[in-house]
């Protein structure tokens, strides 16, 4: 048996929320690449045309049940169904914590946690109803021990990991499987700039046994697999890419 018929993913239709993003992009063109029909829905435009790969882009307010569940006809109208959906929308703020608005806290909360419970209502639904499907969820490192400077972007993702657990639960009889990342440190051009200073940096680092930053490509076996039939016993797993960061004490 070739890996191909191992994975099987050709054919299988994911959506990808946050598919414009900088992690998330990277992992929608290896879906495609695999042979999945891939639908990017993100507020923002794709980085570029040649990036998508044959993708779908859909415009997407992660925050509005009422933007998904038009996504979701659009990509039933389409394909008539989902097979995978990648959560992957995410904002953070490196704001302290006394000083952090009423603004911010919707804002993170509910990119990250509401978002994600949105897109797992939307695309879900369908997937209990055709009793087949798996959702793989965004959590973070930060979601316990959390992580300094992200009061409000860690605790939503610890919500991300119970809901991830409790719809894993839920959705096992209907065959639909429900996992999540949780990715070490994957800095954006934007976190190198407001997140993570050389003394941050450097404290990073020594906390990492591999010393080094993650690489998007990296995260890409870990979403094949989980969006596979190769996964088909994996439910309410957290699968964590560091770099060995949460094994590290001293």
């Amino acid at each position: 048996m070739t890996i191909d018929e191992r994975f099987q993913l050709k054919g299988k239709v994911a959506v990808v929320v946050g598919g414009a993003g900088h992690l998330c992009s990277v992992l929608a063109e290896a879906m495609a690449e695999s042979g999945m029909e891939v639908v990017i829905l993100d507020a923002a435009a794709p980085p570029s045309k040649d990036s998508m790969n044959g993708s779908i882009h859909l415009p997407c307010d992660v925050t509005s049940k009422g933007s998904l569940l038009q996504c979701r006809q659009e990509v039933l109208k389409r394909h008539g169904r989902v097979d995978v959906l990648l959560n992957g929308a995410g904002v953070n703020a490196p704001t302290p914590f006394l000083d952090i608005s009423d603004e911010e806290v919707q804002r993170i909360i509910g990119v990250n946690l509401t978002g994600t419970l949105y897109g797992c209502q939307a695309f879900g639904e369908t997937m209990v109803q055709r009793k087949g499907g798996s959702i793989i969820n965004f959590a973070s490192v930060s979601m316990g021990p959390p992580l300094s400077k992200a009061f409000v972007y860690s605790t939503a993702k610890a919500g991300v990991a119970n809901l991830t657990q409790n719809l894993a639960r839920e959705w096992a009889p209907f065959q639909v499987r429900v996992n999540a990342l949780r990715p070490g440190f994957f800095p954006t051009q934007w976190s190198m700039k407001h997140f993570i200073d050389e003394e941050r940096k450097a404290k990073i680092l020594d906390h990492t046994p591999m010393g080094r930053f993650g690489k998007p490509e990296e995260l890409i076996g870990a979403v094949l697999w989980l969006a596979s039939d190769s996964s088909s016993f994996v439910t309410g797993s957290i699968v964590t890419v560091d770099g060995g960061f949460t094994a590290m004490t001293i």
